[in-house]
């Protein structure tokens, strides 16, 4: 495959879609450090980071020369998009992603921080609501800036079945 060329990627869509199932397995694949964007940006009692800082965060994780970055973020995604050399958009059934989202509710998760504790609460139905909206909300995004930067390679997966094939042909090469 192209891989050997490519140094920045990017895993975008909904919650519960796989990307950081897939931006792990890639990672040792190619060997391209891996960064979760909820890692970055959820502090202790799932404080957001401040926007500026956030701004500043990510500008100093897309100007490394390499890398594999997980997660959406909408209002920083342009910043990722443009720098990638790679985006690989996970446009997974929404009823999936839920039922993943459930599975992995309250399980220890490579992109969350240790001190982020996950509860069956009002914000998990919310969260939820938000998964159930992605290609209401979301998904147009994505594909507009598919659309603003066609020079990059884009690669959309609609399955499960298809993330894995995709990495099984990833790791013979």
């Amino acid at each position: 495959m192209f891989l050997d060329t490519i140094k920045k990627i990017i895993l975008i869509g909904s919650a519960g879609s796989g990307k950081s199932y897939m931006s792990n397995i890639l990672a040792k694949i190619t060997g391209l450090p891996l960064i979760h964007l909820d890692n970055e940006f959820w502090k202790p009692n799932w404080e957001k980071t401040k926007r500026d800082e956030w701004i500043e965060k990510q500008n100093q994780i897309i100007n490394a020369k390499e890398w594999i970055i997980d997660g959406n973020y909408n209002s920083t995604m342009e910043l990722r998009f443009a720098a990638a050399d790679l985006v690989i958009f996970l446009d997974i059934n929404r009823l999936v992603c839920i039922w993943s989202a459930i599975k992995r509710h309250g399980k220890k998760r490579s992109d969350l921080p240790d001190y982020l504790e996950e509860k069956f609460d009002k914000e998990f139905f919310d969260f939820c609501k938000l998964i159930w909206n992605f290609k209401k909300t979301d998904k147009n995004k994505i594909l507009a800036l598919h659309e603003k930067y066609p020079d990059k390679k884009f690669i959309t997966i609609k399955s499960r079945k298809d993330v894995n094939k995709f990495l099984e042909e990833l790791a013979k090469k």
